[in-house]
C-alpha cells in the first residue's frame, strides 16, 4: 500500500474513521464501513476503492483533489464515482474537470451530482445521507447519514406469519420505519450551522469543526468567516449528546501541543472522554 498522505484512524462501535483534516491545508474523510468519503482536499491511495462522496464545499482543501481521485479510479479501471456537491460547485467543478482532462489526456468519468438542503441519497437499502444547510462564506452543507429500521406496527404484532403475509401481498403498510443518526459530517461552518440542525447533536459520531482555540481569537471574525472556536462548543456542551466527538480542522496556527493545552484548559475530562482531537 502507497502510504502518500498523513491520515489518523480511529474506531468506534464497528465504524472506522480514517482522515486528515487541516484548516487551510487538507480535508478528507472515510468512513470504511460506510462506504463513504466526506470531501477530497487530499486524495490518499486507500481511499480510491470507495466509490461515494459527499463534498461539504469548494474550498481547494476540501475539494482540490477531485482530480486525482477521479483519474486514479480510471487508471484502475474501477467504475466511475458519484460524486454528491452543493448544487452551485456541479457546473464548475465539471469545468475544472474537463481542463485537467486535457492536460492530462485522460477521461474524468464520474457523476457529479448537486445537492441543496434537505436532500436525501439513498446508499444503499440501510442507510440514508441528508444534506443539512451550514454556515460559511460560500455555499456549502453537512450531511448526517440514517440507519432506516422498520418496525411491525403495534396492531399486527400479534398476528400469524402467515396473516402478515397477507397483508403484506395486499398492500398494506405493516411496519413503521424509524432513523437512527448514526454519522454526522458539519464540513466547515459557523456555529449557526449546529444550532439550525439539531441532528448534529444527536448523532453517535458527530465530524465537527474546532478550527480556533486560542482565548485572544475573536470570536465575531471566526464566525464572520464560518468558522468554530473551542468557546463555541463549550457554550454548547450539554447540547452534545453525541457517543463520539471528533474536533477537526484545526488552524495551522498552532502546533500540537498548544491545542491540547488550550483544550484541556475548557475540556480537561474531554468531554467525559466523548471528545478525540484530530491531530
Amino acid at each position: 500500500m502507497v502510504d502518500n498522505v498523513p491520515l489518523i484512524s480511529h474506531v468506534h462501535h464497528g465504524l472506522t474513521i480514517d482522515g486528515y483534516s487541516r484548516a487551510a491545508v487538507q480535508t478528507c474523510w472515510r468512513i470504511n464501513e460506510l462506504k463513504l468519503l466526506f470531501d477530497v482536499g487530499v486524495q490518499p491511495w486507500e481511499f480510491m476503492g470507495t466509490p461515494t462522496m459527499f463534498i461539504s464545499h469548494a474550498h481547494l482543501d476540501h475539494i482540490a483533489a477531485l482530480p486525482a481521485y477521479v483519474s486514479r479510479r480510471r487508471m484502475m479501471k474501477m467504475d466511475p464515482p458519484v460524486i454528491y456537491m452543493p448544487d452551485s460547485a456541479v457546473d464548475t467543478a465539471w469545468d475544472m474537470l474537463q481542463c485537467f482532462r486535457k492536460l492530462d489526456r485522460g477521461a474524468m468519468p464520474c457523476e457529479l451530482v448537486g445537492l441543496l438542503p434537505g436532500d436525501e441519497t439513498h446508499i444503499s437499502r440501510e442507510y440514508i445521507v441528508t444534506a443539512l444547510p451550514t454556515t460559511h462564506t460560500i455555499d456549502s452543507l453537512g450531511f448526517v447519514v440514517h440507519q432506516r429500521r422498520h418496525k411491525l406496527k403495534p396492531e399486527f404484532v400479534d398476528l400469524t406469519g402467515e396473516q402478515i403475509r397477507d397483508l403484506k401481498t395486499s398492500g398494506t403498510e405493516i411496519t413503521t420505519e424509524s432513523r437512527i443518526p448514526i454519522v454526522a459530517y458539519s464540513g466547515d461552518t459557523a456555529p449557526k450551522g449546529l444550532d439550525d440542525n439539531p441532528v448534529f447533536y444527536e448523532a453517535k459520531v458527530l465530524i465537527n469543526e474546532m478550527t480556533f482555540v486560542a482565548p485572544e481569537h475573536r470570536k465575531d471574525k471566526i464566525h464572520k468567516h464560518g468558522h468554530m472556536h473551542i468557546d463555541d462548543w463549550r457554550k454548547r456542551a450539554d447540547r452534545f449528546n453525541n457517543e463520539l466527538l471528533i474536533a477537526g480542522h484545526l488552524s495551522t496556527r498552532y502546533n500540537e501541543s498548544q491545542v491540547k493545552r488550550f483544550v484541556d484548559k475548557v475540556f480537561p475530562d474531554k468531554m467525559d472522554g466523548r471528545l478525540k482531537l484530530w491531530l
